[in-house]
C-alpha cells in the first residue's frame, strides 16, 4: 500500500491550487490542518476542500509530530523564515515561487538543509510538467533537437489597479520584487530546465503600467551556459494575455501554444527541417505517454523523491539558477552593463537584489 504524506498547509491564496493538486492525489496526500491569517477564506478552503482543522498559529504546525510536509503558500517575504522553522522541525517543505528575497538565503538554506539529512525542501516551479516541454524533453534527450540557437520567451500578463489592492503587492519590502520575479520566473525556470544555467544577461526594466514601486515591464538579453542565446519579455500591460515560448535548434523548432497560464501543455508544434527528421520526430512523440501536469505531477514527484530518498524534481539548485538570472537583471538595469552570472557572494546584490534605499531600510 502506497504511504501517505500528511501536508500541513500555510496560505489561503495560491493555496487553493497546492490543495486541488494534492486533492488530485488523494493516494498520496492528506491534509489533515490549514493555517493562514485571513480567517474568511481560510475557513472557506477548509470547507471547500474537507480539512479538519484551521487555525491562525503557525507555529503549532511546526511542534506537530504527525506531519511529514509543511506547504508554503504565503507571500515571499516571508519564505525563508518558514521554511527554515519547517526543515528545522523535522519536516519536509514545499515552497511557492519567489523562494526567496537573495541568493544569500538560497546557499544558508542549503547549509540548512546540510545539517537535517533527509529532509527536502522543493521550491513550486510547476509549468515544467506541461506535456509540450516534457516532450521538448523527449527530443532532446533522444538527441533529435540538436544544437540550440535561441530561444524567445514572452510573457505578456494584464494587472491592473486591483491585482495591486493587496496590500503586500508592487512593495520592495514585501514582494521583493516586481514581474520578473513574480510572474516571469516561470519563464525563467523553463529556460533553464531546457538549456542548464545562464552566463550574462543584459537587462531593461521599468514601471510603464501602475504605480508601484517595482518593475511591470522588462526585456532582457541573455547567453546560456551551453552557447545558445535567449531573449525574455516580460509585462504586465497586455490587454490581450499571451505566453509564448519558441526553442530553436539546428533540427527542430519546438513552438508552444499562446495560453497565458498553461503554456507549457499540448498541443506544441514540433517542426523539422526535412521530410526524414520529422519523421524521426513524430515517430518518438507517438511513443510519448501523457500524464498529469501542473502541482498534480510536481506533488506525485515529490512523493516519490520522499519515499524513495531522492532528489525533488525541482531542486534549491533549480530555484537559485532562476534567481541568480533575476539578481542579475536587476544588476544590470541599475549598471547599463551586462551582468555575468552565476551570482557568487562578493557580488554586490548576493545578499539582496532590493535597491539601495530598500537595502539600507532592511539593514542588508
Amino acid at each position: 500500500m502506497t504511504r501517505k504524506l500528511r501536508v500541513g498547509v500555510i496560505g489561503a491564496g495560491i493555496a487553493a491550487r497546492h490543495l486541488t493538486g494534492f486533492g488530485w492525489n488523494k493516494d498520496l496526500f492528506e491534509v489533515p490542518v490549514l493555517c493562514s491569517l485571513d480567517e474568511d477564506r481560510g475557513k472557506a478552503l477548509c470547507e471547500e476542500f474537507g480539512i479538519d482543522e484551521y487555525t491562525q498559529d503557525a507555529d503549532s504546525l511546526f511542534a506537530r509530530d504527525d506531519l511529514d510536509i509543511i506547504d508554503i503558500s504565503t507571500p515571499p517575504s516571508s519564505h525563508f523564515e518558514l521554511c527554515r522553522k519547517g526543515i528545522e522541525s523535522g519536516k519536509h517543505v514545499i515552497c511557492e515561487k519567489p523562494l526567496f528575497g537573495s541568493i544569500a538565503e538560497v546557499d544558508e538554506m542549503e547549509r540548512i538543509l546540510a545539517r537535517f539529512p533527509g529532509r527536502k525542501l522543493m521550491p513550486i516551479f510547476q509549468y515544467r510538467y506541461g506535456s509540450g516541454l516534457q516532450k521538448l524533453k523527449l527530443l532532446i534527450e533522444s538527441g533529435l533537437a540538436g544544437k540550440p540557437f535561441l530561444t524567445t520567451i514572452e510573457t505578456h500578463w494584464w494587472r491592473g489597479p486591483d491585482y495591486y489592492a493587496v496590500p503586500w503587492r508592487g512593495k520592495w519590502a514585501t514582494e521583493l520584487g516586481g514581474g520578473l520575479l513574480g510572474h516571469a520566473i516561470h519563464a525563467h525556470d523553463m529556460l533553464n530546465y531546457v538549456h542548464g544555467p545562464c552566463a550574462e544577461v543584459f537587462s531593461y526594466g521599468a514601471t510603464l503600467v501602475n504605480p508601484i514601486e517595482v518593475e511591470d515591464t522588462a526585456a532582457l538579453s541573455v547567453k546560456m551556459q551551453n552557447g545558445s542565446l535567449a531573449t525574455l519579455s516580460m509585462t504586465l500591460g497586455s490587454r490581450k494575455e499571451i505566453s509564448r515560448l519558441r526553442f530553436c535548434f539546428s533540427d527542430l523548432v519546438a513552438e508552444s501554444i499562446l495560453e497565458p497560464y498553461t503554456m507549457g501543455r499540448d498541443p506544441w508544434v514540433f517542426t523539422a527541417g526535412t521530410e526524414e527528421h520529422q519523421a524521426r520526430i513524430d515517430a518518438a512523440l507517438a511513443a510519448y505517454v501523457p500524464g498529469e501536469d501542473g502541482y498534480t505531477r510536481q506533488f506525485e514527484l515529490f512523493h516519490r523523491a520522499i519515499v524513495e530518498d531522492t532528489d525533488p524534481p525541482v531542486t534549491l539548485q533549480d530555484a537559485r539558477n532562476s534567481l541568480e538570472l533575476v539578481t542579475a537583471a536587476y544588476f544590470s538595469q541599475r549598471t547599463g552593463m551586462p551582468t555575468p552570472m552565476p551570482i557568487a557572494a562578493d557580488h554586490p546584490l548576493y545578499r539582496s537584489w532590493l535597491p539601495k534605499e530598500q537595502r539600507a531600510a532592511a539593514g542588508l
